[in-house]
């Protein structure tokens, strides 16, 4: 009798165990190259994690928070600081008919490269038209960008598909950032925002939309983010 009871308990508990990771799990259904899937076996575990250890938890964006249209198109300017290799950008990414300028486009291709080996791929021009709203948007205020462009070895990255720049404004907070943003996405944005490193994620991608908050500390020697093993780093990364 005794052992049939001891057995009886040892199913229930591996039964609420499995149902606790299949519904508790805080896995993210966005891949922007920083965070990582935090998991909590249970709700009463995971309220007693401190908010800087959980390091990201990413929702869908129901259609109804997003804009009805796309926004109207910006000024085209743009003036960008690269962090990493100190160079500055000021450009337009439009022609007079408002065709994108394919030498602007490259000129911040360049910018944007990739700061641990050099390498360069052709920015996605709609993160470009983002990057110029919020150029307008607070005052014509240089860009910061922390990272762009990143050859490395997690492929599924946004950084790596050249769609995703991390930036900051001078005397903006992030929250600001990251609020105007959000403002512009009609569908297919990532937007995350990074409170301890205090700047914010953009990416374009297909539908649907996804935002985040990471609280985790910016670890540039993650192995994710270190370029391909056939790849030589040019510098040593700098966030």
């Amino acid at each position: 009798m005794l052992l049939r009871l001891v057995m009886a308990l040892l199913v229930m508990v591996a039964t609420d165990g499995a149902r606790a990771w299949a519904g508790d799990d805080l896995v993210n259904p966005f891949d922007d190259g920083h965070a990582t899937v935090a998991k909590a076996s249970t709700k009463a575990s995971r309220t007693t994690r401190s908010r800087s250890r959980l390091e990201a938890g990413g929702r869908v964006v129901p259609e109804s928070a997003l804009r009805d249209t796309p926004a109207p198109p910006p000024s085209g300017n743009l003036q960008i600081y690269a962090i990493a290799t100190r160079e500055t950008l000021k450009t337009n990414i439009y022609n007079s008919d408002g065709s994108y300028n394919v030498d602007a486009v490259q000129e911040v291709s360049h910018l944007l490269r990739c700061k641990r080996t050099d390498t360069e791929k052709e920015i996605e021009p709609r993160l470009m038209v983002i990057l110029s709203h919020v150029y307008d948007h607070f005052g014509n205020k240089p860009i910061q960008v922390v990272s762009g462009y990143r050859n490395q070895r997690r492929t599924s990255s946004f950084h790596y598909k050249a769609a995703a720049t991390d930036i900051r404004i001078p005397g903006v907070s992030p929250t600001k950032v990251r609020a105007f943003v959000e403002s512009l996405d009609a569908g297919g944005m990532g937007i995350g925002l990074y409170p301890r490193s205090q700047f914010v994620h953009v990416d374009v991608r297909p539908p649907p939309s996804y935002r985040w908050v990471d609280y985790s500390r910016a670890d540039p020697d993650s192995p994710d983010k270190r370029p391909p093993r056939s790849v030589k780093k040019s510098a040593k990364p700098t966030s």
